[in-house]
């Protein structure tokens, strides 16, 4: 299995491109596009566009659904942070709602707060996935805003 820490293997990544209220789903196929091409100038394994669980609709032709918005980054478990910094400045100035991260069923939802609570949100995020993969389990109601200042509103988190 992956760890966070950087020693060895291979994570998964899997993200979900929410855009803004007026955003079409042709333009949020070319928004997931360039971020994969962006996340693919990091040093990652492979960015691919991820693929439908849901049914093909009836009267359709036999083949794979793509998620528009959807992608799977494989990647090192030294490149988790480079490339959530990426999504973290790559959604500044675009029409983007949201950016859903989920790694090993952790989940966090990148939103527009202030660029000091994402880097606190970003930071106990990958803090608490080191400390699930060196088996150190995970503290009893701990989540990824720790550390935020009390009421500030960061982005929403979710965990399993």
């Amino acid at each position: 299995m992956a760890t966070a820490d950087g020693t060895s293997g291979t994570s998964s990544m899997r993200l979900a491109v929410s855009g803004a209220a007026d955003v079409d789903q042709d333009e949020l196929d070319q928004l997931t596009r360039e971020l994969r091409g962006r996340l693919l100038e990091l040093d990652v394994a492979d960015v691919r566009v991820a693929r439908s669980d849901g049914a093909v609709p009836a009267g359709a032709k036999p083949g794979e659904l793509i998620a528009v918005g959807a992608l799977v980054v494989s990647l090192a478990p030294a490149v988790l942070r480079p490339a959530l910094r990426l999504l973290e400045t790559w959604m500044r100035n675009r029409p983007v709602r949201t950016v859903k991260v989920d790694i090993d069923g952790r989940t966090l939802e990148l939103g527009h707060a202030s660029a000091q609570q994402q880097q606190q949100v970003l930071d106990a995020f990958v803090a608490e996935l080191r400390t699930q993969n060196t088996g150190g389990g995970s503290p009893a109601g701990s989540d990824a805003t720790a550390g935020l200042p009390a009421g500030a509103a960061g982005p929403p988190v979710v965990q399993e």
